[in-house]
């Protein structure tokens, strides 16, 4: 795609005071995509600092509980921090480093991305300063103090609706005051161009693996590759080596909070028109006027309303599916795969959990199922206690 275009999304819609660092990151981002230096120095941090090839693991419990398809868990919680987000981050904040920022500031809705980001700038030696919603401070407590104890700055955002989109716009904000030392690390495939192609492609490494790790246990490719989807990244980095292969079914699973005929939902593929958020023209959940909409999940991490421009761009050619997943479909979800593999999943990944305990029953026992689990849930297990009025003790 031409300049960050997917089709008709994608691009470049930014103020014009950003061009001139936007254009220093694609420059570099170009290079050190093909500097094998910095593709070693990389690989070896994901590898001995991340703990990757992350685990792709038969859930031979769930499957034969369901008694359909085959269902493997691509295993991203494992991964140092406890999700896929420290891929994206490592190779983002390395690539600043070398490029001579001294200080990384990020958006972050369930905590996780912050985390990451905080983790990478305490190894490389970098400030770091992370802007999230109060909404989402709440819900996100330990999440909150492990940022803080990684040295980073925990600013509260307490405009809009004080979560995830409103973390975004603070944190684009502080980029505009302070661009020469700084850079931004997006955590999702969102934003301007190059963001959603860079993170992609370090988000990638999910489904390379994954690709190779299916091959060696079944000899062959999924019948379908599912994963949640907020912003898209852990999603889009789970479909990437298989976009080509057009056999596999590639679903994505949205927080669709209350249902999608209500007005709390976050199922932005389901509600959502093409318009023009953060640096990027993708599908918005909008009003009769073009006005973002707050929008609504349990989970911090999918209460987004919009989507990477790159799975608009897949939906519109029908190569990927979204589907809606609703907060008791997921938390039930979340209660399943503790019982039952003694896996307790982040309530973002619970969502795909849900579709997959729904989809293996539709399929026959020789197909398969691949699922990435983008978190654990160690972060959302009191917000879930809350939820189903049990009492907690703090």
């Amino acid at each position: 795609m031409s300049k960050g275009r997917f089709g008709e999304f994608g691009g470049q819609f930014i103020a014009e005071t950003l061009m001139p660092t936007i254009i220093e990151l694609e420059k570099a981002y170009k290079f050190y995509k093909e500097d094998p230096l910095f593709q070693e120095e990389l690989t070896e941090l994901l590898n001995q600092y991340a703990g990757r090839p992350s685990l792709l693991y038969y859930a031979e419990n769930m499957t034969r509980d369901l008694g359909g398809a085959k269902i493997y868990l691509k295993r991203e919680d494992l991964n140092h921090t406890g999700a896929h987000k420290i891929n994206n981050v490592l190779g983002q904040v390395l690539m600043a480093k070398k490029m001579g920022k001294k200080r990384i500031i990020a958006e972050t809705g369930a905590g996780q991305h912050g985390v990451a980001t905080a983790t990478a700038c305490a190894l490389l030696n970098l400030d770091c300063v992370i802007y999230m919603g109060q909404h989402d401070i709440v819900r996100q407590a330990l999440n909150v103090y492990r940022m803080k104890l990684l040295g980073a700055e925990v600013v509260s955002v307490r405009s809009g609706t004080g979560t995830l989109k409103d973390a975004v716009n603070e944190t684009m904000k502080e980029w505009t005051r302070r661009m020469d030392d700084t850079h931004y690390c997006i955590g999702s495939a969102m934003g301007p161009h190059p963001f959603p192609t860079m993170v992609k492609d370090f988000q990638s490494v999910i489904s390379k693996e994954l690709k190779s790790q299916i091959l060696k246990a079944e000899g062959r490719l999924p019948d379908a590759v599912l994963a949640c989807v907020g912003g898209g990244s852990n999603a889009i980095g789970s479909f990437a080596a298989f976009i080509d292969d057009l056999d596999v079914r590639l679903i994505g699973c949205e927080g669709a909070g209350h249902g999608i005929d209500s007005p709390d939902s976050a199922a932005t593929m389901q509600v959502g028109r093409t318009g023009v958020y953060h640096g990027m023209k993708t599908i918005l959940a909008q009003d009769s006027d073009g006005q973002v909409q707050p929008v609504y999940s349990i989970s911090a991490g999918l209460d987004y309303p919009g989507v990477g421009p790159e799975h608009a761009y897949l939906a519109a050619i029908l190569r990927a599916e979204y589907v809606p997943v609703t907060d008791e479909e997921a938390v039930q979800a979340f209660e399943y795969l503790s019982r039952t593999e003694g896996i307790i999943p982040a309530i973002e990944s619970a969502h795909a959990v849900a579709y997959a305990i729904r989809l293996a029953q539709e399929m026959n026992p020789d197909q398969i199922i691949c699922l990435t689990l983008s978190g654990r849930g160690d972060k959302d297990c009191a917000a879930i206690a809350r939820y189903r009025g049990e009492e907690i003790y703090e």
